[in-house]
């Protein structure tokens, strides 16, 4: 297993409880991938903040088997976009469409004919069992509906799934998330917000599992070569009847240039979206709810997201600690940190109600260059196949599948990597 992010870690759990003997390597001294915990100021935060949905089944299956309580772990709540009044969609509990009706209905701030025309959407992308043309945009699915809809569900919804503008973004992929999340059975649309550190949600235990199961894990050793022994693979040059190359995709088209060339130069090709967080410190703000859509302030509003961690994780040094997510950063990159920094501080001014308190601060500005793919209709061609070569496979959310670059769609693929390679 090469790679322990959190699609080589569910290859290596299922590996595992199949009887098969594993070793994983991590060139990172921490296992996790681009969903890990970092220290900052004596505190344990994430390199980014992530979300998991009630739909997140194989990731929800994994962490119950390393043995996480997941309901120890994870703020379990009815899905709500939200503004910091509270004001927005809201999912009550409950069966699928009737919840997804009767919050679509109860929006305070859509008109009649708004929350008719998205219903009437919704029906029209559910009756075509949520398919599209392949070169469809999220725009394209979206054409007609009113700039509030668009503005506070479609755009946002699209950005937190795909990583990617709702005008470039593949409908395809988009639908399936809405089917999944939406529309797949009671609480498949719930929100989980973690707790704690992504570590403790999933790398640290699974560490802990593998090893006590009899796994080698090898972390803070950068693979050097993958090459052909015969019907085997060597590893660095120790022999492996198979292997799952787990690693992110540049990292692994440079092993397997040799024997998966075409793999190779499909997974080059692959384009990026970034992700910021920038932890903020305002002392004595606390927010309406855990997460909040910000969805005031135009252009200028970098970060669509808030994360309240004094809520998440209360008492102590995370109160006033909130975390601003940008996703599809790359325009404010292009503009530079300082410009991003200050859009942020001006979103927090109007969270603070127009003061910020004093001792308020930027603490850790954490920037995902290559956070996801750039899930446009054009990358489904692009996604590099599982199968690498003969008894040589590929794992992670940049593999070929139906799902966009997430938690889930890493698991997903690390689980089919593991169950396809005997």
């Amino acid at each position: 297993m090469v790679g322990g992010g959190w699609a080589g870690l569910a290859a290596a759990v299922t590996l595992v409880q199949a009887g098969h003997s594993v070793t994983l390597f991590e060139m990172a001294a921490r296992l996790g991938g681009r969903a890990r915990s970092v220290d900052v100021e004596g505190l344990r935060l994430d390199n980014g903040q992530h979300i998991l949905i009630g739909a997140y089944t194989e990731t929800l299956r994994l962490m119950r088997a390393v043995g996480v309580d997941t309901a120890a772990v994870l703020d379990r709540r009815p899905l709500a976009f939200v503004d910091d009044t509270g004001t927005g969609l809201s999912l009550p509990a409950g069966a699928a469409l009737p919840a997804f009706a009767r919050g679509v209905l109860a929006h305070p701030g859509w008109s009649l004919g708004d929350k008719l025309s998205l219903l009437a959407r919704s029906a029209r992308w559910a009756l075509g069992r949520f398919r599209c043309a392949p070169h469809c945009t999220v725009a394209d699915l979206a054409e007609g509906l009113s700039t509030p809809l668009q503005r506070e569900l479609i755009e946002p919804l699209c950005v937190a799934a795909l990583n990617t503008p709702a005008a470039e973004a593949s409908g395809t992929v988009f639908l399936r998330v809405l089917r999944d999340a939406l529309f797949s059975g009671s609480g498949s649309s719930d929100l989980l917000l973690p707790r704690q550190s992504l570590g403790a949600l999933l790398p640290e235990p699974a560490r802990r599992w593998l090893e006590a199961s009899g796994a080698q894990v090898r972390s803070g050793h950068r693979v050097q070569a993958v090459q052909a022994l015969g019907d085997r693979w060597a590893v660095d040059g120790l022999p492996f009847d198979r292997v799952v190359m787990a690693a992110p995709a540049l990292e692994a088209a440079r092993l397997v240039a040799a024997a998966g060339p075409d793999w190779a130069a499909g997974a080059r090709a692959l384009q990026y979206e970034p992700i910021v967080t920038l932890y903020l410190r305002l002392p004595g703000v606390r927010l309406a709810s855990p997460m909040v859509a910000l969805t005031e302030g135009g252009p200028q509003s970098a970060a669509q997201f808030v994360f309240d961690h004094g809520q998440l994780q209360p008492g102590g040094p995370t109160d006033g600690l909130l975390a601003f997510v940008v996703s599809g950063a790359r325009p404010w990159l292009d503009r530079g940190l300082p410009a991003l920094e200050a859009a942020v501080m001006g979103q927090a001014l109007r969270l603070a109600g127009g003061t910020l308190p004093e001792g308020s601060r930027v603490l850790q500005v954490i920037t995902e260059k290559r956070a996801t793919f750039r899930c446009t209709p054009e990358s489904a061609a692009l996604r590099p196949p599982m199968e690498i070569a003969p008894g040589l496979l590929a794992a992670g959310d940049h593999v070929r599948g139906p799902y966009p670059a997430t938690l889930e769609g890493a698991v997903r693929s690390g689980v089919a990597a593991a169950r396809a390679v005997f």
